[in-house]
């Protein structure tokens, strides 16, 4: 495929896929652009599913688009977009994990796998509230442990399924799996993920609803200052 003068994006967004590509297989790259950013956040969330690691996840992405590009024209459309450029995308994440697997130690793969990122779900909107932000921050890491936590095969089925909010055809098109498999795999999955949650959190019950720092002084000061103002009153 060979670049040629590039087109308005306006005239590219309103474009299905199948459009798109036909732009791209007749030389406007740019058109290109807009499939990858169409795509870009489930192919990362199934890259991550696999890897556990956001840059690996990320690299994965960009080999897997560059393949895509090269190969394009071997798109004949008995699937989705998304499900040819999601086959890439889980072949280039596992062979990256078959490498790592055989390059570093057992123990050298748990160290960096510890060491995970924050992972964008769905954006919600902002609040003003400092410390609800850093508690839903928080919240968001421990989702993400618990999610990694999970076996490979029931991790990528969640990922699709909770987090993409795929139907169970859709997931299983995309993973070339039985929907009953789907099915089961995101039931225990499931269970794995509450079990999983209800130990972390059960650590920190005896810290839930504290009152203590600066809220307990707010209370005691607003008190005496109630007590101190009724004492100098004069009696009715």
């Amino acid at each position: 495929m060979q670049a040629r003068a590039t087109v308005a994006s306006g005239d590219l967004a309103g474009l299905d896929d199948h459009a798109l590509v036909a732009r791209v297989l007749a030389g406007h790259r740019e058109a290109f652009r807009h499939i990858m950013q169409r795509c870009n956040q489930r192919l990362f969330r199934v890259a991550r599913s696999v890897l556990r690691n956001d840059q690996e996840a990320e690299d994965v992405l960009q080999e897997s688009y560059l393949r895509a590009y090269r190969k394009l024209d071997t798109f004949r459309g008995d699937a989705t977009l998304l499900t040819w450029l999601t086959s890439i995308v889980l072949n280039e994440a596992r062979g990256r994990l078959r490498k790592r697997h055989n390059m570093v130690e057992l123990d050298q793969v748990d160290l960096a796998q510890d060491d995970s990122h924050v992972v964008a779900f769905r954006a919600r909107s902002g609040s003003e509230d400092p410390m609800a932000d850093a508690a839903r921050a928080q919240m968001r890491q421990l989702l993400e442990r618990a999610i990694d936590a999970l076996p490979p095969d029931f991790r990528t089925v969640y990922m699709l399924r909770e987090i993409e909010g795929c139907s169970v055809e859709e997931t299983a098109a995309q993973l070339e799996l039985n929907p009953a498999t789907v099915k089961t795999r995101l039931f225990r999955a499931r269970s794995q993920l509450r079990d999983n949650l209800q130990g972390t959190f059960a650590s920190t019950l005896t810290e839930t609803f504290a009152f203590m720092g600066e809220r307990c002084e707010r209370l005691s000061n607003a008190v005496m200052a109630r007590l101190e103002s009724e004492a100098s009153s004069p009696p009715d």
